[in-house]
């Protein structure tokens, strides 16, 4: 099974720069994006009849957002951690009969940090919402979170220390996460690999010298480890400041 993430920092501008044709070409079974800024009806995109669509708006508008395109039909649909209360369209859960899917795009701590309380709160019931579905089947979570989780994970660790995305606080709660029974899939896949990002500013010239965070993920219950047989990021796809990232496993 094939798995795709991505970050496209507005679908609707990502449409027009390529999107369809790597939608088609990798193929994926579940194709998972976040950052869609977008409202009901605002686009129309030709995935082919085989897949299945559900989104999750912002209730601002050209905001936030997230959406999922699976050929597998799910057993039931979850917007937001908690039913009816995620005005920022962050979270889509898809329920199959092996596994759990969650799409995620966490809340960005702000330049100034003034959002860091809520974004350490917001961690702290995301993590609760994963380990609660663990218990019932192995879980897989896809999408911007948002932390570069270790030095390794970013080109400049020094200088950026204490920034957003990359405090001790952000840091911390990424562990917690995973010391609560999950991975990083990718860093389990390749302990020691370096200068492999996921995003990178708009600054000129950041993005061709490869000075960039590694932010999007994804996140396996551990128990799905020996499953995992490709765990990389498309790092030469083009049309947002977030490149896609690929997982595939062995599991129906």
């Amino acid at each position: 099974m094939k798995l795709v993430s991505w970050n496209v920092n507005g679908l609707r501008s990502v449409a027009n720069k390529g999107f369809g044709d790597y939608f088609r070409a990798v193929g994926a079974d579940i194709f998972c994006v976040q950052e869609t800024k977008l409202q009901e009806g605002q686009i129309e995109l030709d995935l082919g009849d085989e897949y299945e669509t559900y989104w999750n708006y912002a209730i601002k508008k050209g905001y936030s957002g997230t959406a999922a395109f699976t050929k597998m039909k799910p057993l039931s649909v979850r917007y937001g951690i908690e039913e009816n209360e995620e005005p920022e369209g962050r979270i889509i859960t898809l329920e199959f009969e092996k596994f759990f899917l969650v799409t995620v795009y966490t809340p960005n701590a702000k330049r100034d940090l003034s959002r860091l309380d809520y974004r350490v709160e917001w961690e702290d019931r995301f993590r609760d919402y994963l380990v609660s579905l663990d218990k019932q089947k192995p879980v897989l979570a896809c999408g911007d979170l948002n932390v570069a989780h270790q030095e390794i994970d970013i080109k400049n660790a020094k200088s950026n220390r204490g920034n957003s995305g990359f405090t001790d606080e952000e840091r911390g709660k990424m562990t917690t996460l995973l010391e609560a029974g999950f991975i990083d899939t990718f860093r389990f896949m390749h302990p020691d690999r370096t200068d492999v990002y996921t995003w990178w500013s708009n600054m000129p010239g950041v993005r061709a010298k490869n000075v960039g965070w590694r932010i999007d993920y994804f996140i396996a219950s551990e128990r799905l480890a020996p499953l995992i047989t490709v765990a990389e990021a498309d790092c030469d796809i083009l049309g947002s400041d977030h490149c896609p990232i690929v997982l595939e496993l062995t599991i129906d």
